[in-house]
């Protein structure tokens, strides 16, 4: 523990300043993170970071997951339902079962099993990595609420081919009649235990005499809490954080406070940010031992290179496939839903971009260190060192090529000029924020026109919120006043609520524009 532990704090700081060197550079810090990861390993002296395969899923999925949900577009995911179901499950089935036939076909003892469970591993994009990298570019809302809505639920597809593959190495058979049932269990009783479990959570926190600070704690509980009952039920954990965490945070407004949302950003923000870190950190620092346990199994270090190479190589190809695939099956069957191009170079050009997009990472990495090290009958797990071996290059090469080039591509192919319209995203907020003082004037006019008349601190009340006035003189507010006040703020939050529906509205603005009204009742709180 004494060694350990100064080593884990080591692992912070290094990920806290490769992150500023990363944003210095402008490149995605999962890039750095991983290739310090590898060079610190070859470090004499420094312990060993083993974590139980067991508990692989359990410590990282949960909490990375819920958070995702609270950050997506819900609005969005409903827009682009049809091409994020179609990236989420089939471009992901496509994926698994391409590599599963390469491996097959290429790998000297790879069962078809094998290839699947390799499949399961790579198949799904990672949504931190995407995130860290396009956030140097402006990409249209669409693709982003795309790759957003993709990252959520192919992480859920790609786990459920992952654990039938286990059973079908373990038992060397496989029912397509069970394998049905038990499909369609996973996937109604995760997200029904999910959304449930959600429910009980949010009239706990309406019901208990919770501060910010225990609604925080609670919160950072029930991911985990979700996933662990789904998966004692055999149903999938990962759709209960994903379908729970999505009703919570369309919910987030009925249930916590302003003092919650605020300080649990800030919390989940830098919880996540360490969680992230160490998981890419790990990537790196777990290669020697893999390729240790790849000189015990025999395979020569360049062979299991290449073989890391052609599997990458099929991801790739499979996903851009499979983006032109869902392109074409788009423009015969649902014209009117296909994101705004621009261009037919552009609209040509887009699926390549798609299928640039699908850096491996986290949920990869889980998955491979999550295979058991013996089957059940105590025998060695077949291939287990060189699964790991090329899920690390597929990640490695996705993050360096993929990763490096994706902003140059962005920018020397111009898919987006003309597409992303800053100007127009001003617009809206200068509307919105226009719009909000009208609805507050009808508001006060409306509900307390009597106490305006000769009142000097209601007066006062309303030029502030009319014109935004900037004085700091804040003796005018008293009780009255700050009640008032309160009730002013949460009528625009019903009125930011009500513009949210409006599906040309970018809820990311109005986000912002709720986490200021929040800011601004804690900062009434103090005077």
């Amino acid at each position: 523990m004494h060694t350990i532990l100064p080593f884990l704090l080591a692992m912070i700081a290094v990920i806290v300043l490769l992150t500023m060197w990363a944003a210095k550079l402008r490149i995605a810090y999962p890039i750095l993170l991983v290739v310090a990861g590898l060079l610190i390993s070859f470090i004499p002296g420094l312990p060993q970071v083993k974590i139980d395969p067991d508990l692989i899923f359990f410590i990282f999925l949960p909490p990375l997951l819920f958070e995702a949900s609270w950050s997506v577009s819900f609005k969005e995911m409903k827009k682009w339902w049809r091409m994020i179901g179609s990236f989420a499950f089939l471009v992901v089935f496509f994926t698994a079962l391409s590599v599963a036939i390469v491996a097959h076909q290429f790998i000297p003892g790879f069962t078809l099993a094998l290839g699947f469970l390799l499949g399961g591993i790579v198949s799904p994009p990672d949504a931190v990595s995407t995130g860290a990298i396009t956030k140097f570019v402006k990409i249209p809302r669409s693709t982003s609420a795309i790759l957003e809505g993709e990252s959520l639920l192919n992480d859920a597809s790609s786990l459920i081919i992952f654990r039938f593959a286990l059973v079908a190495v373990g038992t060397g058979q496989f029912v397509w009649q069970e394998a049905a049932t038990n499909f369609l269990w996973m996937v109604t009783g995760g997200v029904g235990i999910g959304l449930l479990l959600a429910r009980f959570f949010v009239q706990a926190h309406k019901r208990l005499p919770t501060d910010a600070s225990s609604d925080i704690a609670l919160t950072l509980i029930e991911p985990y809490f979700m996933y662990w009952v789904a998966e004692e039920l055999h149903c999938s954990g990962v759709l209960a954080v994903v379908s729970g965490g999505l009703f919570m945070s369309a919910n987030r407004l009925n249930f916590l406070t302003s003092a919650s949302r605020i300080q649990g950003f800030s919390v989940w923000e830098s919880f996540v940010f360490i969680l992230n870190g160490i998981v890419f950190l790990i990537i790196g620092l777990e290669l020697p031992e893999i390729t240790e346990g790849l000189h015990d199994q025999g395979v020569p270090l360049r062979t299991a290179i290449n073989y890391g190479i052609v599997v990458t190589g099929v991801l790739i190809g499979a996903r851009i496939i499979s983006a032109y695939a869902a392109m074409l099956a788009t423009l015969i069957f649902r014209p009117n839903v296909l994101p705004r191009a621009g261009s037919i170079k552009r609209r040509l050009l887009m699926p390549v971009l798609l299928g640039w997009t699908g850096m491996r990472g986290v949920v990869s990495l889980a998955a491979a260190l999550a295979i058991p090290i013996t089957l059940d009958s105590g025998v060695a797990f077949p291939q287990r060192n060189l699964i790991l071996f090329i899920t690390f290059i597929a990640i490695l090469l996705t993050l360096l090529v993929q990763g490096l080039t994706l902003p140059y591509i962005i920018k020397r192919w111009r898919l987006f000029d003309g597409l992303v319209d800053e100007e127009s995203e001003e617009l809206t907020r200068r509307k919105m924020k226009q719009g909000l003082k009208q609805h507050v004037y009808q508001f006060m006019k409306g509900k307390y026109e009597n106490e305006l008349n000769g009142h000097v601190g209601m007066e006062k009340f309303l030029k502030q919120w009319e014109e935004r006035s900037k004085a700091t003189d804040d003796s005018w507010m008293n009780d009255k006043t700050k009640l008032i006040f309160v009730e002013l703020l949460e009528s625009q939050r019903q009125y930011l609520s009500e513009l949210n529906k409006d599906p040309k509205i970018d809820e990311d603005i109005i986000r912002q524009q709720l986490y200021q009204i929040d800011l601004e009742e804690e900062r009434l709180k103090i005077i």
